[in-house]
């Protein structure tokens, strides 16, 4: 058995989608061992980092994150290797995988070569988002800080979303080849939240396990 920690490292100079400020994570001292213990505070956005979004991210109507249930985010996954594609994953890129209903698909691209923020990141266009939904996919993973990058009415995030799939944003997977692994994904149980933070890990070498069961 291997694990892979795909996940973002947390620190004030890390890259944030945009390069916005506000969404730098911030580490403040409480408490310093002259009273006793040493205690800090973590002020940061939910989409900073690893992070999985909840249909509210985009839907007024939509599921937050303390009500996603954990099977959508603990199971088997397949990673798929798109490090070639230049600019945006598309339907026709993802024609080429055999992909089934129940898969929960992992994007590896250039991303995951790249330290900082990059403004041409790769992403998954609505023609991607559609084609997945219609294979019946539960969830979507990429190495970027949005699934998507400058669409009208941002049309992946809704198109997924609308149908209760999972994004995982902000992975790193410039070291895990392609394959099928278990997810570890669990975003932190904040009440009405619309995204959260996760420590993503991926399993390999646990042998084939069903798609959740299903």
């Amino acid at each position: 058995m291997k694990l892979y920690d795909v996940s973002m490292s947390i620190h004030e100079a890390m890259a944030v989608y945009k390069n916005r400020e506000a969404n730098k994570p911030k580490l403040t001292v409480d408490r310093d061992f002259t009273k006793g213990a040493w205690e800090t505070r973590l002020t940061m956005n939910m989409h900073t980092g690893t992070h999985v979004d909840a249909p509210f991210h985009f839907l007024p109507d939509g599921e937050k994150i303390d009500t996603m249930p954990l099977d959508k985010v603990i199971r088997p996954c397949r990673l798929l290797d798109f490090t070639d594609v230049p600019d945006a994953v598309t339907d026709t890129h993802l024609k080429a995988h055999d992909i089934k209903a129940g898969d929960f698909i992992i994007l590896k691209t250039r991303n995951s070569t790249v330290s900082g923020f990059d403004p041409a990141f790769v992403y998954l266009d609505g023609s991607g988002a559609k084609y997945l939904i219609n294979k019946g996919v539960v969830g979507v993973g990429i190495d970027a800080l949005s699934v998507e990058r400058g669409q009208p009415d941002h049309v992946t995030h809704r198109t997924l979303l609308k149908e209760k799939v999972v994004i995982i944003e902000g992975l790193r997977l410039a070291d895990v080849p392609a394959g099928e692994y278990l997810l570890l994904a669990a975003p932190l149980n904040i009440i009405g939240a619309e995204a959260a933070p996760a420590r993503v890990v991926l399993v390999e070498g646990l042998g084939p396990v069903a798609n959740g069961g299903e």
